[in-house]
C-alpha cells in the first residue's frame, strides 16, 4: 500500500506521495489552506510532501459540538499564540484560516442535491462531506479517504455477509456522491483503488487470502466509462500467477498518469512516477 501511495516500485524511491508530487510540479496560482485534504486520522501517504496537507477525521470537529462561543475563543486564543514570523507561528495561522473556512460550513445544515442517500457510516459521512468542500469552492484540489476493514480471510459471505456489506458501503457512498455532484462532473475524477486483490479460490475459513492482481476504478467527467478496460488474464490454472491468484496486466501507474495528463493537465510524469515511463490506456476521453 505504501508504494503504491508513493507512486514507486522500490521502497528506495522518493519518501512523498504521487498526489503530492503532482501539486508541488503543478503552478496554477491555488494558494488555498484546502488545496489539498485528507479525511481520517492521519493523512493519507499519497499525500505526504512538500504541499501542506489539511487532515481531520471530521470537519463537525472543528465545530466543537455546535459551541460558535468555545470556538470563537479557541480561535481568539491561537490567534494571540500564533502571532510571530517564525515557522511554527506561519503554520498557526494556516491552521487558522483552515478553521475559519471550516467554521462556516456545517455539514449536517447542507442536505445533499441528489435523492440517493448517502450510507449512515463513516465513508459516508466522509463522501458527503469532501462533496461540501467542492461545492463550497474553497480551493479544494484533491481529497483522499480511506475505506478499511476488507481483510476478509474468514467467514467472507457472498451475496449476503462482510464482503457484500463493504461493498454496500462502498457504493452507496460513490453513487451518493456522483448523484449529490452531478452538476460538477466535468471538473471531478474519482479513483478507487486498493493495494492487493484477492486469491481466487476460497480458503478453508470461507474467506479468500490475499492475492496478486486487483481492480481499480473510475469515476468522473471525461472518462470512458460503462466498460472494463485492459486486458483480461483469465482464470485457467496455466493463466494464474503464483499459487493461485488473478495476473497484472495494467500498471495503476499507467492510469494515475493519464488521469495527471489528461485531467490535471500536468506533464511532469516522470517526477510524480519516477523511474517507470506512463503509458496511456485511453480510459480518458478528451484532454481538459
Amino acid at each position: 500500500m505504501e508504494l503504491m501511495e508513493r507512486g514507486v516500485e522500490d521502497e528506495r524511491g522518493p519518501a512523498s506521495g504521487w498526489i503530492s508530487r503532482h501539486l508541488a510540479t503543478i503552478n496554477n496560482g491555488n494558494n488555498s489552506p484546502l488545496r489539498a485534504f485528507g479525511l481520517g486520522e492521519i493523512p493519507q501517504r499519497s499525500l505526504y510532501g512538500s504541499v501542506p496537507v489539511a487532515s481531520l477525521q471530521s470537519i463537525t470537529d472543528f465545530h466543537l459540538g455546535g459551541n460558535a462561543r468555545l470556538a470563537e475563543r479557541m480561535q481568539a486564543a491561537l490567534a494571540a499564540l500564533y502571532n510571530g514570523s517564525g515557522p511554527l507561528d506561519r503554520a498557526g495561522r494556516e491552521t487558522l484560516e483552515i478553521l475559519e473556512i471550516l467554521s462556516k460550513l456545517n455539514p449536517e445544515a447542507r442536505p445533499p442535491i441528489g435523492t440517493w442517500p448517502y450510507p449512515s457510516t463513516e465513508f459516508g459521512l466522509g463522501m458527503q462531506q469532501i462533496a461540501m468542500l467542492v461545492v463550497a469552492e474553497v480551493g479544494l484540489e484533491v481529497a483522499a479517504i480511506d475505506l478499511g476493514g476488507w481483510d476478509t480471510h474468514f467467514a467472507q459471505g457472498g451475496s449476503e455477509g462482510l464482503m457484500a456489506n463493504l461493498l454496500d458501503d462502498l457504493a452507496g457512498g460513490l453513487a451518493a456522491f456522483h448523484e449529490d455532484l452531478r452538476d460538477e462532473q466535468s471538473s471531478l475524477t474519482v479513483v478507487v483503488m486498493s493495494e492487493f486483490g484477492r486469491r481466487v479460490r476460497e480458503n478453508a475459513s470461507l474467506g479468500t487470502d490475499h492475492g496478486h492482481g486487483g481492480i481499480l476504478m473510475l469515476m468522473g467527467g471525461s472518462i470512458n466509462g460503462g466498460l472494463v478496460h485492459g486486458q483480461w488474464p483469465g482464470l485457467a490454472d496455466g493463466q494464474l500467477f503464483g499459487p493461485g491468484d488473478l495476473a497484472v496486466t495494467t500498471d495503476y501507474r499507467d492510469v494515475l498518469g493519464e488521469i495527471c495528463s489528461r485531467r490535471l493537465g500536468n506533464q511532469a510524469l516522470e517526477e510524480i512516477f519516477p523511474d517507470y515511463s506512463v503509458s496511456m490506456p485511453g480510459i480518458v476521453s478528451e484532454s481538459i
